[in-house]
């Protein structure tokens, strides 16, 4: 193509970009709006970017934090029983932590022998795991072994594990 002087005339296209107005979900909402513009013809332009650099590589498996917390709290029994640490105190002076977490913690070991078992038999996970230190906590409060497996079970259907 040439111009009106004999010059080359670059060719262009005309782009017509639609884009979500707002927060996300205003997409849903019907807040569209339009924008128009000239590119070159041969040029391909997109709305996301190349990907700069090397992927992250996947995760890898770790081994969930309520087990962890378990075996320490099995560890810190040890330690009590045997007098190595005189007190949860000196646990916590030991460990750089509060005291009330040292009872949190020293707590899991209130739940039921099975559930126990359960806990440190989790597999290694990429994601977050079924089971939370916190989600057992009420669980470690219940007096009766019955009544906490009961609710254990109820804690894994809730979240889609199934039974113990």
């Amino acid at each position: 193509m040439d111009g009106p002087n004999g010059a080359p005339v670059a060719a262009y296209r005309e782009q017509t970009v639609e884009i979500a107005l707002g927060p996300k979900g205003a997409f849903e909402n019907g807040n569209i709006g339009t924008v128009t513009r000239r590119v070159p013809a041969d040029k391909v332009v997109s709305a996301v970017p190349p990907r700069r650099g090397k992927p992250k590589p996947p995760r890898e498996p770790r081994t969930p934090r309520v087990v962890e917390l378990l075996r320490k709290a099995i560890e810190w029994q040890d330690l009590l029983q045997s007098g190595e640490a005189s007190n949860q105190a000196a646990i916590a002076r030991r460990e750089g932590i509060t005291r009330a977490r040292v009872t949190q913690v020293m707590g899991m070991l209130r739940l039921a022998p099975e559930i126990q078992e359960h806990v440190l038999s989790l597999p290694d996970v990429v994601r977050r795991p079924a089971i939370s230190e916190r989600a057992l906590r009420p669980i470690a409060q219940l007096e009766d072994h019955g009544e906490q497996r009961g609710a254990f079970s109820a804690l894994l259907e809730s979240d889609g594990v199934g039974s113990c």
